[in-house]
């Protein structure tokens, strides 16, 4: 046996069922669609539930979902850290200099190394992130978030910053 002469099983595939080619036959005419309506004139599209809410906007695990409890911070990394010239590094001073945009939270990370002091000020550092500073003889202080204790504002949350 070669390779040419593999073949399907007889009778496990068959051509597809052409519909809409006359009357003579089954799939004449109306083509298996039924008279009239929405489904006979081919103008459903996919996951269209006749104005229900769809399924994919439903369920969080699929599409339509925000959270409004999640929490974005910009992230700083180590690295970065030690290329200032600063020894005192806080939110504004990040801010002013354009290293993380003027909104949101910042967290430093573990990414490369430090090598001097620096006392560090950020809403949240990375376990790594925390001990190479302290290792290298700074110091580290977390600033609370703006909202305080209350949920954080997201967009299109209306009741986010009262």
């Amino acid at each position: 046996m070669e390779l040419h002469d593999l073949a399907p099983a007889p009778g496990s595939k068959h051509a597809r069922r052409r519909v809409g080619r006359g009357t003579g036959g089954k799939g004449g005419k109306t083509a298996g669609r039924g008279t009239k309506g929405q489904h006979a004139r081919n103008t459903v599209r996919p996951g269209f539930e006749g104005g229900q809410l769809p399924l994919t906007q439903r369920i969080p695990k699929l599409r339509g979902f925000a959270n409004p409890f999640r929490v974005e911070y910009n992230v700083i990394n180590l690295d970065t850290l030690n290329e200032l010239e600063e020894s005192t590094v806080d939110v504004e001073s990040l801010k002013a200099k354009g290293v993380v945009p003027h909104k949101g939270l910042v967290k430093v990370l573990g990414r490369g190394e430090i090598s001097r002091a620096v006392t560090v000020s950020a809403h949240a550092f990375s376990k790594s992130a925390r001990e190479a500073i302290i290792a290298a003889g700074g110091s580290v202080t977390v600033v609370p978030a703006p909202w305080g204790d209350r949920r954080p504002p997201v967009k299109g949350n209306a009741l986010a910053n009262r």
